[in-house]
């Protein structure tokens, strides 16, 4: 027995592992500050908490319909029509288990060997690993720092082939935080338009984390031509501070969610009734706390972004959205640590923030384009304070 060609085609998050190496050295004793993890640092709003537990007592712990009771269904449609300007009926509307269970059942369900994926660098660390899983071809195309980290129109259309099945756009980005505007969109819909053969699978999983003026729109609303082949997908767990609960969903063609339920019904099944259950008060309670959390995460992103840009060496965009900075170090590398050893790779350098200034963040290997770091400013302001005061004294310290 051995593992399968499918499986060593894949590697591990990077983003798991670090906040699984965090953890140990926690519980160890290390005074570390994690700036890896992904997730909110604060609780599931109460009154959220409060319809789990309702389910729970009530008894709706069976199985659900395999891709989504419903009422969450319905939530879900009533939600896109509320946010985005976009009609599906219940037919058009999946239920998965995260929004990462989106992304694998939609490649999986639709790429062939050879078939192509574009996918903007930097990435999501999950986006090349489930197209090459399904046996697809990830096609990475860079969008740096000097562009916004955002795809160009002349970038999308020089990428795309016969070949070309899916475009993977995320607004606001993990890792970034770039975030495409309405006539951003509207270009790249442009392009899009002339190819017809290529789907978008539009991750608008930070919708309600933008900050400023920015006013958040997705593809297929903005490019009405494109409504058919999108797939609009979201979830609960970002803006609802829900990681654990797993509710990820996603409007779009009848046959394409038919083809994901066919196997999710071979895989997982139904997600969790109680998270479900949860996930219909989450979507249709007032949505007004939202702006409340998109405030704190503003104020922790230009504490960030003010401190990171003081250090010596590091250059740190100002993001849109999300809860994530993506500051680039290039004038770091060739440096020598207070050890003797050469910065040669973002790798070496996220290793010597981890092991001399006990500060982890997630090398931009990872995410397909160096030498950058991410660094997640989901957690409190004062260990925010401390954790750049510390990378400001380590690269300092370069020699």
């Amino acid at each position: 027995m051995h593992a399968s060609a499918a499986l060593n085609r894949i590697k591990p998050s990077a983003t798991l592992a670090i906040t699984t190496r965090v953890q140990e050295m926690q519980r160890a004793g290390v005074d570390v500050i994690g700036l890896g993890a992904g997730e909110p640092d604060f609780d599931t709003p109460d009154f959220i908490k409060e319809a789990g537990i309702k389910a729970i007592r009530d008894g709706r712990t069976k199985y659900t319909n395999v891709d989504g009771t419903p009422e969450l269904k319905e939530a879900v449609r009533l939600k896109f029509r509320r946010d985005n300007a976009l009609d599906y009926a219940l037919d058009q509307i999946t239920i998965n288990a995260g929004g990462k269970h989106t992304l694998f059942n939609a490649m999986a369900a639709t790429l062939d060997p050879g078939d192509e994926v574009i996918v903007p660098a930097p990435y999501w660390v999950s986006y090349p690993d489930v197209v090459l899983y399904a046996g697809g071809t990830p096609v990475f195309v860079r969008a740096g720092a000097d562009q916004g980290y955002k795809l160009k129109p002349d970038q999308l259309e020089a990428a795309i082939t016969p070949r070309t099945r899916w475009l993977i756009l995320n607004s606001p980005s993990n890792p970034t935080g770039a975030a495409y505007g309405e006539a951003e969109l509207k270009a790249l819909g442009a392009v899009l338009e002339r190819y017809p053969h290529v789907w978008i699978f539009a991750d608008d999983m930070y919708e309600h984390i933008v900050f400023d003026d920015f006013h958040f729109t997705t593809i297929a609303q903005v490019c009405p031509s494109l409504h058919d082949r999108t797939l609009t997908a979201n979830g609960c767990s970002k803006a609802y501070a829900m990681t654990g609960w797993r509710i990820g969903f996603a409007g779009g063609a009848r046959w394409l969610i038919k083809a994901m339920a066919k196997l999710q019904s071979q895989s997982t099944s139904n997600p969790c009734s109680i998270a479900q259950a949860a996930g219909v008060v989450a979507l249709t309670a007032d949505q007004a706390f939202l702006k409340d959390h998109a405030a704190l995460f503003q104020r922790r992103r230009d504490l960030v972004v003010s401190m990171l840009n003081q250090a010596t060496g590091i250059t740190c965009p100002r993001p849109e959205g999300a809860f994530y900075v993506y500051p680039e170090f290039s004038a770091l590398i060739g440096k020598t640590t207070p050890g003797g050893k050469t910065i040669a790779t973002d790798e070496d350098f996220i290793a010597y923030l981890l092991d001399d200034a006990r500060v982890a963040a997630v090398q931009g290997a990872a995410f397909g384009l160096s030498p950058a770091m991410r660094i997640s400013y989901a957690t409190a302001d004062d260990l925010l304070r401390t954790a750049c005061e510390r990378i400001q004294t380590a690269c300092g310290a370069l020699r």
